[in-house]
């Protein structure tokens, strides 16, 4: 009975552990790597929001359910972002000491508000908004002009 209440709160502990992995100080995750995902999260929904507007209306079933998924594809995405931004750069990253620090939290705020309004809108302009508004934090953060292999 021991061993086995034993084994269960080291579980629970370790599932713990590794469900918090991205808040530990471990060195691990890279913040080039957070910038390249958040612009991929943008592209997709700018193709998101391409696709939408060419399904809307048409109404054979199976229009309807791509325009469904395009749709929810497009929040996942936003959704990602919202939460790297404040799972990763505001909770980690950005720090209260940094001369920069103003700036930073005013462009992670950009960034923030341009993926909600991504989720309200299919019009290209938000999707457009939301790349800048990432690029203008990464210059920011590290203090310099983005060189990313990234178009669309």
């Amino acid at each position: 009975m021991l061993r086995t209440s034993f084994g269960l709160l080291l579980s629970l502990v370790l599932t713990s552990t590794v469900f918090a992995h991205c808040q530990v100080p471990c060195g691990i995750y890279g913040d080039q790597l957070r910038f390249e995902q958040l612009l991929e999260d943008e592209q997709t929904i700018a193709k998101a929001q391409l696709q939408i507007n060419d399904l809307a209306g048409k109404t054979n079933g199976q229009d309807a359910n791509q325009l469904a998924r395009w749709v929810m594809t497009k929040e996942a995405h936003a959704a990602s972002i919202q939460e790297t931004v404040a799972s990763y750069f505001l909770a980690q990253r950005i720090k209260a000491d940094s001369p920069q620090y103003v700036a930073q939290l005013k462009a992670a705020h950009s960034v923030t508000t341009a993926a909600m309004k991504c989720k309200q809108s299919t019009d290209a302009a938000t999707a457009k908004a939301l790349e800048e508004a990432i690029l203008n934090l990464y210059r920011a953060y590290e203090g310099k002009e983005p060189d990313f292999d990234h178009s669309h």
